[in-house]
C-alpha cells in the first residue's frame, strides 16, 4: 500500500503542469524524502504542491535577476505564451549557461527542503 501511494504521488507530481524548465529540475528526491514522513495522503500532496510552486518562484528569480527590465518584459510575454521552445531561444540568447544556473536554483532549494524533511523526522 505505502509504495502505491508513493507511486501515485510521483505520477500526480508528473503529471502536474510541466514548465519550460522540467526536464532540468525534477523534485523526485523529495516526494520519495515526503513519503517517509507520517501525514495523510492529502497533506503530502499539498506539500508537493507547495514544493513545485515555490520550485517555480526559485527558477523565475534565477533567470529574472540575469535580464535587464527590457528583456524581463519579453521574457514574461513568452513565459504566458507556454512556448517551451521559444522561451529557451530567449534565454540562451540572453543568458549564458542559463540552464546550469536554473538547475543550481533547483538542486539549491532542494538541499534546503531536504535538510527541512530530515529536522522533521527528528
Amino acid at each position: 500500500r505505502r509504495i502505491k501511494s508513493l507511486l501515485d504521488q510521483l505520477s500526480y507530481n508528473k503529471n502536474m503542469r510541466k514548465h519550460f524548465y522540467s526536464h532540468i529540475a525534477t523534485t523526485e528526491s523529495v516526494v520519495i524524502k515526503l513519503h517517509e514522513l507520517e501525514m495523510s495522503d492529502e497533506q503530502r500532496l499539498h506539500l508537493i504542491a507547495l514544493m513545485d510552486s515555490s520550485l517555480h518562484h526559485v527558477i523565475l528569480d534565477a533567470i529574472l535577476a540575469e535580464l535587464t527590465s527590457a528583456d524581463k518584459k519579453i521574457f514574461l510575454t513568452e513565459l504566458a505564451s507556454d512556448d517551451h521552445e521559444a522561451i529557451w531561444k530567449f534565454l540562451r540568447s540572453k543568458i549564458t549557461g542559463i540552464e546550469d544556473k536554473i538547475q543550481k536554483a533547483a538542486e539549491d532549494l532542494k538541499v534546503e527542503l531536504h535538510e527541512d524533511i530530515n529536522e522533521v523526522k527528528k
